[in-house]
């Protein structure tokens, strides 16, 4: 018999309460306040439209020393018959560790039985297994302070939407970037833009968690790798992530249909040293707005 989404996300709530119980310090975990009432709603009338998917944090301590590693979990509404969305991170670890231990983490997932709930069991995996990383990186970072400084990249992307509009995705836009130390802007509307830039991982993660599961009308149009011996804070264009609301023409109406002016946005690219994207982005070249 085929297992329905409402029998997912019922598996999705116990599993929560589990690691509410495994975990019942302040700041151990992660959770939108009203994640779980919203999910507990659509169960209780489970013909009204899909809550949110639920995502949250688990803080962790690793090894003698407590090290904090995070397991940042993302479970689509059929979890546990499809995979988890998992991402372990930490300020111990460099990037290239990191990246490793997500790939040995995704491997690891993939290769358990679909149908069993693995959040418990892939904490434990994370403790177990990020350890050696850990102490690669104390050793990297000691022998790192005695040589040349390392060259550094920042990544820059650009993402073009038809439109953005709903509060619920640009809650995870902003929440996703602010999580992964990603500078940029939002630009709401239509057209909607994005900008993300900090380490190649964050981007990459960044734009993999937000256009799941099927963000039609989204693409990314370009992507900017910058080389520096120095620190890549020092080359961002952005020093924080904005939310960019410019004059609207159209319709102010239930369906928001309004259009961004497009000539407000090309002063704000070329304030940031950023004009010639505008071209790229809509395939013609940009004019300033009146003054």
């Amino acid at each position: 018999m085929a297992v329905t989404v409402k029998e997912c996300l019922e598996l999705q709530l116990l599993e929560v309460e589990m690691l509410l119980s495994m975990f019942p310090k302040r700041g151990e975990i992660n959770l939108d306040k009203d994640a779980v009432p919203s999910v507990q709603r659509y169960l209780k009338n489970s013909g009204g439209a899909l809550p949110p998917q639920l995502e949250y944090c688990i803080a962790l301590d690793v090894g003698e020393a407590k090290v904090k590693v995070e397991l940042h979990v993302h479970l689509p509404h059929m979890y546990p018959q499809v995979a988890p969305q998992l991402f372990a991170r930490s300020d111990a670890l460099h990037r290239q560790q990191q990246l490793q231990l997500n790939t040995r983490l995704t491997s690891h997932i993939s290769s358990l039985s679909s149908g069993d709930l693995c959040i418990c069991e892939t904490v434990q995996w994370v403790k177990d297994n990020s350890l050696p990383y850990l102490e690669n990186s104390k050793i990297s970072s000691e022998r790192a302070s005695k040589e040349v400084r390392v060259k550094e990249f920042l990544h820059r992307t650009w993402i073009y939407s038809h439109h953005i509009y709903r509060q619920e995705l640009r809650k995870k836009i902003f929440d996703s970037a602010k999580k992964l130390n990603l500078t940029g802007f939002c630009l709401t509307g239509k057209p909607g833009v994005i900008c993300v830039e900090g380490l190649r991982e964050n981007c990459e993660e960044f734009w993999r968690v937000i256009r799941y599961p099927n963000w039609k009308h989204i693409s990314c149009k370009h992507v900017d790798n910058i080389e520096t011996e120095g620190n890549i804070d020092d080359i961002r264009l952005f020093h924080g992530f904005e939310d960019l609301q410019f004059q609207a023409h159209g319709d102010y109406g239930l369906r928001n249909d309004y259009h961004m002016d497009l000539g407000q946005f090309l002063d704000f690219l070329k304030q940031h040293q950023s004009g010639h994207i505008f071209q790229i982005l809509f395939g013609v070249e940009g004019k300033l707005s009146d003054k």
